[in-house]
């Protein structure tokens, strides 16, 4: 994730409103796109010009238009010209190390969210920015690269008794919005499974994989805050905007999306506080595996000082020591080296120091 923002020294010393991709360039070709339709109706192309939306813009059905990828700025250069939007969110959209925002103006808003992916079971997460332009009767989203995320409302579009056919631009943009935090859920449960797995490590055989694993955890957590956390100034702004583009209905399904934000936010700070635990585990752990270490060697120690000692004194060379000429005694003394091991055991077992 870190490696992200090294493309954002692109922009240093441009003017504002200059149109400047920052951020990685994925190895695809450009495609546009566009799903209009009705109660009635539903049409799927695609297009290799924006000049080829302006039809549309007199229709009465609701546009849908895709764009995957940013490298070619002249698409985005030719939405600004033909529907009137803003040079700094055109820029906003290019630079997609935005923070997650709403921003309203008189005849369009622009909407910023991240989409997030778990890539496989060692916790590789993929994040991408989702950009959104919602008019009266058209929205844009942009994204960075081909997916199948909006899989599900294609899918949906194709039954003519959906909902998603019978409301307006801002009820698709809420669909949009609502599949792309419904992603969230399914990386929550892998981060519960991840951890609880590394709990169990934890406890049973701590090791330094154990601790990079909890290391990545906390790392990826400090992003996924940083990602996740402003949607709830982002939805809240929704709900409390007088924008004729979003009607009231519509609003109590953004509230959902709120509802939602809310619990992924409360389990991102959950599993803070359990990698915050598991560091204080995995160092206690680590201090007990030296205790108990300590504590054998000292047992051993402990034996050997007295043997150590009858060593020395029977090894110096006095010409006067009669235990030296005794013939059992060096198989007594060997019973008294036994002998004084086994009574020091047996104490420190006693004490359950051993």
């Amino acid at each position: 994730m870190s490696e992200s923002f090294s493309f954002a020294s692109d922009k240093s010393g441009l003017a504002p409103g200059t149109l400047v991709h920052v951020g990685e360039a994925h190895p695809h070709e450009h495609v546009i796109s566009v799903i209009n339709y009705n109660e009635s109706t539903l049409k799927k192309q695609t297009i290799y010009s924006i000049e080829e939306l302006l039809p549309l813009k007199a229709s009465d059905a609701i546009t849908w238009v895709i764009i995957d990828g940013l490298k070619d700025i002249s698409i985005i250069e030719a939405i600004g010209h033909y529907f009137d939007i803003h040079p700094l969110v055109l820029e906003d959209i290019l630079n997609t190390h935005q923070r997650p925002k709403f921003e309203e103006f008189n005849d369009y808003l622009y909407i910023v969210i991240k989409a997030i992916s778990l890539q496989n079971k060692n916790i590789d997460i993929e994040y991408e920015q989702i950009s959104l332009l919602v008019l009266s009767n058209f929205v844009f989203t942009f994204m960075e690269k081909p997916d199948n995320l909006f899989d599900p409302i294609l899918h949906r579009l194709d039954n003519d008794k959906s909902q998603i056919r019978k409301l307006g631009a801002d009820y698709l943009a809420y669909i949009i919005m609502d599949t792309v935090v419904d992603e969230y859920f399914i990386l929550q449960d892998a981060f519960d499974e991840f951890i609880e797995s590394i709990e169990d490590k934890l406890l049973s055989d701590p090791s330094s994989e154990t601790l990079a694993s909890i290391q990545k955890i906390k790392r990826e957590l400090i992003f996924l805050r940083r990602s996740i956390s402003p949607l709830r100034e982002l939805l809240a702004t929704i709900h409390r905007s007088e924008s004729s583009l979003l009607h009231e209905k519509t609003k109590r399904y953004f509230g959902d999306i709120y509802d939602h934000a809310i619990r992924i936010i409360e389990g991102i700070e959950s599993h803070r506080d359990l990698i915050g635990g598991m560091l204080d585990i995995y160092l206690s752990s680590l201090s007990n595996k030296m205790n108990e270490t300590m504590k054998v060697l000292t047992v051993f120690a402990s034996i050997f000082i007295p043997l150590t000692f009858i060593a020395g004194v029977y090894g110096m060379n006095f010409e006067y020591m009669p235990e030296l000429k005794w013939r059992w005694s060096y198989p007594l003394l060997w019973v008294f080296f036994i002998s004084v091991s086994a009574f020091l055991l047996r104490f420190f077992r006693k004490n359950k120091w051993l």
